[in-house]
């Protein structure tokens, strides 16, 4: 027979023991080759009755104290094979149980630690490559929040040099990467025409018009066009052009290289622009539809005396007429139009998580002696988001004669950078009277 004495003993050894081996498993045991994914630039709240990312800092999930919240982050691997997850975290107070799932599978992890910590969640196989998601659930909790979580950490033979994942906040990094990368086509225009119009045409597909996207047309040196969701209820036709003056701050550009507007259309906003380079912008709010194509015209004439004026024209189907958005005069400037490109970009950092596609298709330019001529190849290329590698999911190509640019959503498959498309011609030229434009 043990006395109780010697039970108390050996139940104090064996917890001396778990407790020592839990220290291990937690802290100790995450090996070298281990890759950090930080919450602050891989993560979104997908659900949640405040469902605006407020919880998402640069430190990771900061004060998660809604139960209906749940978190999805994101890491791209090249191999499939076994995946372990730590997860770096802490609770307050109490105890929290958190749940991550992967692939369709769930673990439980208990926090009760009040300190950052790593604390192993579990090993699942990943079965292909491409792009993975972590999502977070919040099952129970003793005290107000569920958890601060700053990253996690996964090992495996799944994961190697080839995992792609937003790795640190250096350039801002953690807020360009949950923007996505951003895609663009270079049209392919003969050096030696002197081109004073530039015509291209868009369809944002239905479905694909996404809170935060721009879908840039008429993109040249010195400006863009193009058309833009701002929200819910807000639409947006925008054209700007940049001022020569590099700056930021539009406060800065001295009088004598401001971008002056020389007229503009009905219920069209003029203003200055800044954060992005700064200059003249201008925008007409107008609820265009998914599905439809809309046709853009922009004009760049050089003047004399070292000023070129550029006019930008918006034709809707619903209006059936060119609209003007605005005409700028742009000192130190004496060219053509060149640059010819068109782009995708989201704005909007926390929908960075939604996929969002758009064509650009009958793409022609008009020289200065007015012969129509049309343009059919372009070159693929992205932003420093998607060069550096933090995020692949960008596409373009071509479908049923037009092109197409695509981003975010991780989807797994991309297009390589810098390879060039074409398209059929469609011999169709646009019939547009110039002296009648407004």
């Amino acid at each position: 027979m043990i006395s109780f004495q010697k039970l108390k003993l050996i139940i104090s050894f064996i917890g001396i023991l778990i407790c020592l081996s839990t220290t291990l498993l937690f802290s100790q045991s995450i090996p070298e080759n281990a890759q950090t994914i930080p919450i602050g630039g891989n993560t979104w709240q997908i659900s949640g009755k405040v469902f605006q990312n407020e919880m998402i800092k640069k430190e990771g999930i900061v004060g998660w104290h809604e139960a209906d919240a749940q978190f999805r982050s994101f890491f791209r691997v090249t191999s499939p094979g076994t995946l372990k997850v730590w997860l770096n975290a802490s609770v307050p107070s109490g105890k929290s149980i958190i749940e991550l799932t992967i692939g369709g599978k769930s673990k439980k992890v208990q926090l009760t630690n009040n300190a950052l910590n790593d604390i192993y969640v579990g090993e699942w196989k990943l079965k292909d490559t491409g792009y993975v998601a972590v999502e977070f659930k919040g099952l129970s909790k003793e005290g107000e929040i569920f958890a601060d979580i700053e990253d996690f950490k996964i090992v495996g033979s799944a994961i190697n040099e080839g995992t792609r994942f937003v790795k640190n906040n250096e350039g801002n990094f953690f807020y360009w990467g949950r923007r996505g990368p951003s895609v663009h086509l270079g049209y392919q225009v003969p050096k030696e025409l002197d081109v004073k119009y530039y015509y291209n045409e868009i369809t944002v597909p239905e479905g694909e018009d996404i809170i935060g996207s721009y879908y840039m047309a008429n993109g040249f040196t010195g400006g863009y066009f193009g058309i833009q969701v701002n929200s819910e209820t807000e639409r947006r036709v925008l054209f700007s052009v940049w001022s020569p003056f590099v700056t930021d701050n539009p406060n800065e550009i001295p009088e004598e290289e401001q971008i002056k507007m020389l007229k503009k259309g009905k219920d069209v906003y003029t203003g200055e622009f800044g954060n992005e380079g700064s200059g003249g912008q201008s925008y007409l709010r107008y609820n265009w539809k998914a599905g439809t194509t809309y046709k853009f015209l922009l004009k760049g004439e050089p003047i004399g005396n070292n000023h070129t004026v550029y006019t930008a024209w918006f034709f809707a189907p619903e209006e059936d007429e060119w609209q003007l958005i605005a005409s700028f005069n742009r000192p130190k400037t004496n060219s053509w139009l060149t640059g010819f490109h068109s782009f995708l970009e989201n704005f909007n950092p926390n929908q960075g998580i939604y996929e969002r596609k758009v064509l650009f298709g009958n793409q022609w330019v008009v020289n200065k002696d007015d012969q129509w001529i049309e343009v059919n190849r372009a070159r693929f290329t992205a932003d420093n988001t998607a060069r550096t590698g933090f995020r692949i999911d960008y596409a373009g190509g071509t479908q049923n004669g037009e092109f197409y640019l695509r981003n975010c959503g991780f989807f797994s498959d991309y297009t390589p950078i810098g390879i060039f498309f074409d398209r059929p011609l469609t011999n169709r030229k646009p019939t547009i009277d110039f002296s009648k434009l407004p």
